[in-house]
């Protein structure tokens, strides 16, 4: 097949060559032919004297102009998708003995755009890209020859899906789901609502971070902030916690806990209302907890929200170090890539100093290994979490 081709500005394709997946509209070259690329298109990306260096896909309406598939000769078709689906299938099962899992997390599995995450005999497929959009259909052919799944969902509800033109939808490509479907994560049960819960239904992300809470909780009381469906405090109650008190703002998000609470036969008590609200009523109270938790959802969305948004982190590290117990804990959590890690921690560190405490960092953490980093994208590197001893002097 003869893939237009697109020619990158001297010394603009050494990056590429190392491996960065992305190409910026000044490192094109400009020309005629770039006004008649249709949105997402396979094309061959070229150094400026002409010679091939890759394969990507096109759009001029993205900040990102081309995306890199591969570098050298390549067919992007079935059998391309079914090996990059079988390399990311192999690193997963090394890691995570069941099949409830990221499987495909985007350039940091070389399918820039695209997202899988498995529940059982279930993916959900995130498109954020024009250029994956127009290569779906093998990408589930693909997937059917390498897992045979009998439930196919695609969340196209994503912000990313309108700064490249693409509709939002939710649609399930094949087979049926219920209105609840249960994750097996860390040998604790979890309802998820994957037609309709937040990305994919679930935040495999934060796994490990679970495990490390859960690890400090036995006999000990915990308060779960911004908890959604009960991620950290249930299986904090699995594991011996003297108490976990769950705080959110959605009223399904906490009766999908209370269901899991069930399941796994741990009791838990949910308040709704706002993060903030709640936090000050507890204060007031005079209620303090062994450990606080706190994973807001991103208070950074672009770079133009930074200073807003660390603000935001240092009030929650603020409001929630007034719920700490002497010589508690508290873990904050950032899903903010544009709030880098140095800044992240100053943030939460100011915001319990003015507090009127004092912390010592016990550990800094990151996402769990299903959903690795690219080596050369720092933007891959989104979720931070922060793990402080909080204490007088």
């Amino acid at each position: 097949m003869q893939l237009t081709p697109i020619r990158l500005k001297k010394g603009h394709d050494e990056n590429i060559r190392k491996g960065f997946p992305w190409i910026y509209a000044g490192d094109i070259i400009d020309s005629s032919e770039l006004k008649f690329i249709a949105v997402g298109s396979l094309v061959s990306v070229e150094n400026f004297k002409g010679e091939h260096i890759g394969v990507g896909y096109y759009n001029s309406l993205s900040q990102i102009s081309c995306r890199m598939l591969a570098l050298g000769r390549a067919d992007i078709d079935e059998a391309f998708f079914v090996a990059k689906i079988k390399t990311a299938l192999a690193q997963r099962k090394k890691i995570i003995t069941v099949p409830y899992y990221r499987l495909i997390h985007s350039e940091a599995d070389g399918l820039p755009g695209l997202l899988v995450d498995r529940f059982g005999d279930i993916l959900v497929l995130q498109i954020g890209t024009a250029g994956m959009e127009n290569l779906q259909a093998l990408i589930i052919d693909a997937l059917e020859v390498v897992l045979l799944p009998k439930t196919i969902i695609l969340r196209g509800d994503n912000v990313a899906r309108k700064l490249e033109g693409l509709t939002q939808e939710v649609r399930v490509i094949k087979g049926k789901v219920e209105k609840w479907v249960e994750v097996v994560e860390n040998d604790c049960i979890y309802s998820a609502d994957l037609l309709h819960g937040q990305k994919t239904g679930w935040f495999y992300d934060q796994r490990d971070n679970r495990k490390m809470i859960a690890d400090l909780a036995h006999g000990k009381s915990v308060v779960d902030i911004y908890s959604h469906s009960g991620g950290f405090g249930l299986l904090a109650a699995k594991y011996g916690a003297s108490s976990v008190t769950l705080v959110d703002s959605s009223a399904l998000a906490l009766e999908m806990a209370q269901q899991a609470a069930i399941l796994n036969k741990v009791n838990v008590e949910c308040v709704k209302g706002d993060a903030f609200m709640v936090m000050e009523n507890l204060a007031k109270a005079g209620k303090k907890f062994d450990i606080v938790l706190a994973d807001p959802p991103a208070f950074v969305k672009s770079k133009k929200d930074i200073a807003s948004g660390l603000k935001g982190y240092e009030k929650v590290a603020r409001m929630a170090a007034n719920l700490v117990a002497e010589n508690g804990l508290l873990f904050v959590a950032s899903c903010s890539h544009h709030a880098g890690r140095s800044a992240f921690n100053k943030a939460v560190l100011d915001g319990v100093k003015k507090a009127g405490f004092f912390a010592e960092i016990i550990k800094q953490t990151g996402a769990a290994p299903d959903h690795p980093r690219h080596n050369l994208l720092l933007q891959s590197e989104y979720l931070k979490g922060i793990l402080l001893r909080v204490f007088f002097i």
